[in-house]
């Protein structure tokens, strides 16, 4: 039998549904680099929920949801929504019994991120005028001041953004009842009258996610800003000068590859127990 400290079960749970991305490429290097630096024996399965509406059951450890495409408010309800919804019901069916005494935990990202927002209850998934893309300012609020997930971390630090939909207007009495805890919110913009958006939330002890893409990587997201297609959109959006205002922010080692370094690997250290 292998030695339980050193061998842990993660399951990756894709929700990019067959759509070309960076960030399972990046969820498996920071798997990879963690596991090499903390001298692990680490078993990981992915599980294509949406096209193949795989899941997993509860033999892991830790479980990673990623970010994906499409409307996460229930108007495009699948078969696949409502076997993801089982399966968060089952992972909390676990960590509630206190006959197991080793818990699962989760961290939701985007897509995934907005959808537990609507199992939980906690607050509007509502669509953007327009969609947020790029390096922004994120910044933490008392109760992500001292959370793990972002020990080491700059107050703001820097994420990359991509997302159509966001996460407003908390429903504080669902929280309270879970334990739950709004971590982050995006920049405030005195010029826009919009309400900021969650950017992280801890919906109980076990179970954490983010609006932004904290497994985003300053070669991958330089490469994505390069393509053609992604160059174009974003200048005839946002202007040239944003194109490359993102581009220095990824090559500054105090923005997206420090938030890169921390954020998923303080979550595997929290779901050890270090």
């Amino acid at each position: 039998m292998p030695d339980t400290k050193r061998y842990i079960r993660i399951a990756l749970l894709d929700l990019y549904a067959g759509e070309p991305n960076e960030g399972m490429r990046c969820l498996r290097q920071i798997m990879a680099t963690y596991s090499e630096q903390h001298q692990l024996s680490v078993e990981i399965k992915e599980f294509e929920c949406r096209l193949a509406e795989e899941i997993p059951d509860l033999s892991f450890d830790i479980y990673i949801s990623s970010g994906g495409p499409g409307d996460p408010t229930g108007n495009d309800a699948s078969h696949w929504e409502e076997k993801y919804f089982n399966w968060i019901s089952e992972v909390l069916k676990w960590n509630t019994d206190p006959c197991n005494k080793e818990k699962k935990h989760v961290f939701f990202i985007c897509h995934s991120f907005q959808m537990a927002c609507r199992f939980f209850n906690v607050a509007i998934i509502s669509k953007r005028k327009s969609p947020a893309f790029g390096v922004f300012p994120v910044h933490r609020l008392d109760d992500g001041q001292n959370d793990q997930i972002f020990k080491h971390l700059h107050d703001p630090f820097f994420v990359v953004d991509s997302r159509e939909y966001q996460v407003l207007q908390p429903n504080y009495n669902e929280l309270e009842k879970l334990n739950g805890r709004i971590l982050a919110i995006e920049k405030e913009r005195p010029h826009v009258p919009l309400e900021r958006a969650v950017m992280a939330m801890r919906f109980n002890q076990y179970m954490v996610g983010t609006q932004f893409h904290p497994e985003a990587d300053a070669v991958g997201m330089a490469r994505y800003l390069q393509s053609a297609e992604k160059k174009r959109m974003v200048i005839e959006n946002y202007g040239i000068e944003k194109w490359k205002d993102m581009l220095l922010h990824l090559n500054d080692p105090d923005k997206i590859l420090w938030t890169y370094k921390h954020i998923i690997p303080n979550f595997l250290d929290e779901a050890r127990g270090i």
